[in-house]
């Protein structure tokens, strides 16, 4: 029913910002609630951020709060996660998913998607 794909991902320098961008398809999309995750190599998929269909509710991880913005234009059905004072650490490919369920702090999760799209890269060097 919905489908993603991420776009935006690239190399920057520490400190930098870059911007990536969720497209989606599907005709319920606005009720879905948009996470971001991302996974380094040898590393378990790491929750990032979750929008909800509103933007009423948004909530980040500890590891991005203050330098990561999430954001959704749902007549372009479109989501974005802006990341700003990029760390090393910050590298990995980018996932962003949609979930049907009941916003709430559970969509940390993994399972708490319903969809998920490709990964676009993102490298911070030092």
């Amino acid at each position: 029913q919905v489908q993603l794909v991420e776009s935006g991902g690239g190399l920057v320098q520490a400190g930098g910002s870059l911007g990536l961008s969720c497209s989606a398809s599907g005709r319920t999309f606005s009720s879905y609630a948009v996470g971001w995750f991302r996974q380094a190599p040898g590393k378990e998929r790491e929750f990032v951020s979750a929008i909800s269909w509103s933007s009423g509710n948004i909530f980040y991880a500890d590891s991005v709060k203050g330098r990561f913005t999430t954001s959704r234009d749902n007549a372009k059905k479109m989501v974005y996660l802006q990341m700003n004072s990029l760390k090393p650490e910050d590298t990995g490919v980018y996932y962003c998913a949609a979930s049907r369920g009941i916003f709430s702090k559970g969509l940390v999760a993994t399972t708490a998607y319903d969809y998920w799209g490709q990964g676009t890269q993102v490298t911070v060097s030092s």
